[in-house]
């Protein structure tokens, strides 16, 4: 009966009676258990969950209910995504002890149609990170190596999918936080168009990055988690309008892959070739798949860089120790208290992006930074779609290496924002793109993912037609 590994799947067992919403709550809770030592949960919402359950199974059995696409199905929240009356902290110690007092609309539309939600995951902080190492709750760990990191920042969420401690996740996507580590950890992971997901309840790091993605073991299952959350809120005025449906299209699809990125001499050798070995097979199957050349792959981090701690310094300005969250004890007057708050409340990455974010729009040195960052930002994104005049999809690696062993990179912050090398283009471009696991590495058993995009809307399609994903 367990591990049940889709939506459908858990459907078809609750309608022919073979398992119940509350044993299905109890499995998961039992693999959390059994996962502790990952470090992937801050919060389990056991009681309430189990409650939750016999609720549904309530109406199950009494044949008379409005069963929800999402009837049972459990899933996890990253903790910047909130949820009225429970902890949320963004992985900081800035927020410790803060509770909601509202729901994301993403959360609510989860809940109208019977999800289950068991528990928020953790994440770096604020979501600065390509590891999980920054957050406030210690790192979370790869269950294929607990000595390598899960990615991030959405690392909580992509152990909880690895590990089986609930059906899906939602975690957050500002330039790769939910495909990198889901590449990391071997599951599939979903950044939608921007705006196809109401950003209301999601805490901010850079807002026009910023979008909640979806993680899980089947395509098909995001795409329902995607329809169930998407569409116009009156909370959110960079939401689009619900997106028109898509269908299965069979046939050889038009794939334009970066010869530049996979040649790229940072690129892990193992990573390269079964990155070109997965091309091979889907040319075997009859698709066009072509190399087409993208010279600003060098402009892609500066440019990421340069906007989103821009952004993070604006957002992160109301965490100041007086409204709430951490307030430092030993201030004596309001400047004391600001500057002990915010000093003592941050992690040493997100002072840093802050720092840098401040720096790039200061008096002298806006135009020079953020604004020549905007002007690269739109020519990076109109020469993106442009391509999708011509092919259906474009496939990139999900990163230039595999999940690397804790403390590897610390001590060298760049070499860590290069991992987001190949994550980033979407978000700068604004484009839906999903990481698909495609095999293991030759030399360490480490997962590898391959990322692919398509153009902007596009998310019901790129969800129904990956080809070789079926």
């Amino acid at each position: 009966m367990f591990p049940i590994r889709s939506l459908d799947e858990l459907h078809l067992q609750l309608r022919a009676g073979q398992t119940s919403c509350r044993a299905v709550v109890e499995y998961h809770l039992s693999r959390i258990e059994q996962s502790r030592a990952l470090n992937a949960f801050i919060e389990i919402w056991a009681d309430e969950a189990l409650a939750r359950a016999d609720e549904l199974d309530a109406r199950l059995a009494a044949g008379n209910g409005h069963m929800g696409r999402l009837f049972g199905a459990v899933l996890s929240l990253k903790d910047n995504i909130c949820y009225a009356g429970h902890g949320v902290t963004a992985g900081s110690r800035i927020l410790s002890g803060f509770r909601s007092l509202y729901s994301a609309t993403a959360v609510e539309r989860l809940l109208a149609e019977d999800a289950i939600l068991i528990g928020r995951t953790n994440c770096d902080e604020f979501g600065m990170g390509s590891s999980n190492e920054n957050s406030a709750y210690g790192p979370v760990r790869n269950a294929d190596d607990p000595e390598r990191v899960s990615g991030g920042s959405s690392g909580g969420a992509a152990v909880s999918v690895q590990t089986d401690c609930c059906l899906m996740a939602l975690g957050s996507d500002t330039g790769g936080s939910v495909r990198q580590p889901a590449g990391f950890c071997g599951v599939w992971g979903f950044k939608p168009t921007y705006g196809r997901i109401s950003r209301h309840g999601l805490i901010a790091y850079g807002s026009s990055f910023d979008q909640i993605g979806i993680l899980g073991r089947h395509p098909a299952d995001l795409a329902v988690c995607l329809d169930v959350m998407s569409g116009p809120d009156a909370f959110d005025a960079t939401a689009l309008p619900a997106a028109a449906p898509a269908e299965a299209q069979p046939g050889p699809q038009k794939i334009a892959y970066f010869p530049e990125a996979i040649e790229h001499e940072g690129i892990d050798a193992g990573v390269r070739a079964l990155t070109l070995d997965y091309l091979d097979q889907l040319r075997a199957q009859g698709h066009q798949v072509e190399p087409v050349h993208f010279d600003l792959l060098d402009y892609l981090i500066p440019t990421y860089y340069v906007l989103t701690t821009a952004e993070a310094s604006s957002n992160l300005a109301r965490y100041d120790g007086i409204r709430y969250g951490y307030r430092g004890p030993n201030a004596a007057n309001l400047e004391e208290t600001y500057l002990k708050s915010r000093s003592e409340g941050f992690g040493a990455e997100v002072k840093r992006r802050i720092l840098l974010g401040t720096y790039v729009l200061s008096s002298g040195y806006y135009d020079a930074y953020y604004g020549k960052a905007q002007q690269a930002r739109r020519l990076i994104r109109d020469r993106l779609l442009v391509l999708f005049n011509d092919y259906e999809l474009i496939a990139m690696p999900v990163a230039p290496g595999v999940a690397w062993r804790f403390g590897e990179k610390s001590a060298d912050p760049v070499a860590a924002y290069l991992s987001d090398i190949y994550t980033v283009l979407a978000n700068l471009a604004g484009v839906p793109a999903i990481a698909q696991p495609i095999g293991r590495h030759p030399e360490n058993g480490m997962a590898v993912g391959l990322q692919w995009m398509a153009a902007p809307g596009a998310d019901n399609w790129l969800l129904k037609n990956l080809p070789g994903a079926f």
